[in-house]
């Protein structure tokens, strides 16, 4: 089979398998149309809060949104009560249209883990097989559950193992997990030796049938290569990589299918750009979503010649206006 393939997960078929991962203050719909855009074969939102769900919060509601040329999206909630999970999950059905919901097992932050979600229920498998539990038995079949965890709480603790087994034992459709423990957060390196023990053990447990997908680590095309060649995960998600970059999944199918790059002119990538921000002011209004697009903008400039007086810009960036005034030699 090609490194570039379609992937199912339960009744839902994906074209392909390089997927957007779901980034806390970033994967909105205007990113994801932009990744969208560029070849990203699914995405997820950013995690969606189910305390604040059932609670009729417009903010967290709008996290939710369906990009306009999202052929497939998943929406990511987090949470510690099996029982407001499930109302999330019927939520979530009720208000959007997305095919998948994925129930957040990963997130670092301390506020999550205080609520007994994200990476705590690392520590309690037997929790995280009560929450899939109730979360699948909520959507009664109409969408595929998903659950994304990470290697475990800490060297000490790794339980990834133990996490695989409560999330297919409670019918989950497909795992992800990024290769460090809560511990790590984001330093160090990603663990891809337990993710192929991983992708050995989920698919001798399911006869094969339920995917497994990598994320950590994953930067460069060439990287999700390495990724897909050496652990043998179904897809590879792409997190931080995106950032500022989602020409990364458009030259990544290019090198998994052809073995060729090519390079993205410096004037495309900064029309991107100016695209997601179009999708932001469209959302926000444009007071709001220029001052969301700085770190945007700081990440799409990255490498550019007089990058730092540029930054300065961008972060002082009010109007629209203001972002074409900084970028005039690019457009």
């Amino acid at each position: 089979m090609s490194l570039y393939h379609p992937v199912k997960i339960g009744n839902l078929s994906l074209p392909g398998n390089l997927f957007l991962a779901p980034v806390a203050g970033y994967s909105d719909r205007a990113f994801r149309s932009i990744c969208a855009e560029c070849g990203a074969d699914f995405a997820y939102t950013e995690m969606v809060s189910s305390e604040a769900l059932t609670r009729n919060n417009e903010k967290t509601e709008n996290l939710m949104s369906r990009a306009p040329n999202e052929k497939a999206y998943a929406v990511q909630i987090f949470g510690g009560n099996p029982g407001t999970m499930a109302d999330a999950a019927r939520i979530v059905l009720e208000r959007t249209s997305a095919e998948c919901i994925d129930i957040n097992g990963g997130c670092p932050v301390p506020k999550i883990i205080k609520s007994n979600a994200g990476s705590a229920l690392t520590r309690d498998p037997e929790h995280l097989y009560k929450i899939v539990s109730a979360v699948v038995e909520a959507v009664e079949g109409r969408v595929p559950v998903t659950v994304k965890f990470r290697l475990g709480w800490d060297s000490e603790n790794i339980t990834w193992k133990e996490c695989a087994e409560a999330a297919i034992k409670a019918g989950s459709a497909a795992v992800t997990m990024h290769g460090r423990t809560r511990a790590q957060g984001y330093e160090g390196k990603s663990d891809w030796n337990a993710l192929s023990e991983l992708v050995k053990f989920v698919r001798e447990k399911s006869g094969g049938t339920i995917p497994v997908f990598g994320s950590g680590d994953a930067f460069t095309p060439e990287d999700a290569k390495r990724m897909l060649e050496t652990t043998d995960v179904d897809a590879v998600m792409f997190a931080r990589g995106a950032m500022g970059n989602p020409f990364l999944f458009t030259k990544t199918r290019e090198f998994l299918t052809k073995g060729t790059i090519t390079e993205i002119p410096v004037e495309k990538r900064i029309q991107a750009g100016f695209r997601e921000l179009e999708l932001l002011v469209q959302d926000h209004g444009e007071i709001a979503a220029c001052r969301e697009a700085r770190k945007r903008f700081c990440a799409y400039s990255k490498g550019l010649e007089g990058s730092a007086a540029l930054r300065k810009e961008i972060v002082a960036a009010e109007t629209v206006e203001d972002y074409r005034t900084a970028f005039k030699n690019y457009l």
